[in-house]
């Protein structure tokens, strides 16, 4: 597993793309890029380009969780 190249959720931007995803849960892109496909991922398709809102993104972490985040 790939370590997070983010300290805390202030340091993200507004809308993260695939390889943020990635860099952020520490994962490769292509798992991002997986998750980002599954039902339940708050991914927002725009054309062609998938991005997914930060807000959405930390509250989904913090599903995952358990709330506890």
């Amino acid at each position: 597993m790939r370590e997070s190249t983010f300290t805390n959720y202030d340091q993200l931007p507004l809308f993260l793309n695939a390889n943020t995803v990635a860099q952020t849960l520490g994962v490769s892109i292509s798992s991002a890029y997986e998750l980002m496909h599954e039902k339940g991922f708050p991914a927002l398709r725009i054309g062609s380009r998938m991005v997914v809102p930060k807000e959405k993104f930390c509250q989904w972490v913090e599903d995952q969780l358990g709330g506890d985040a």
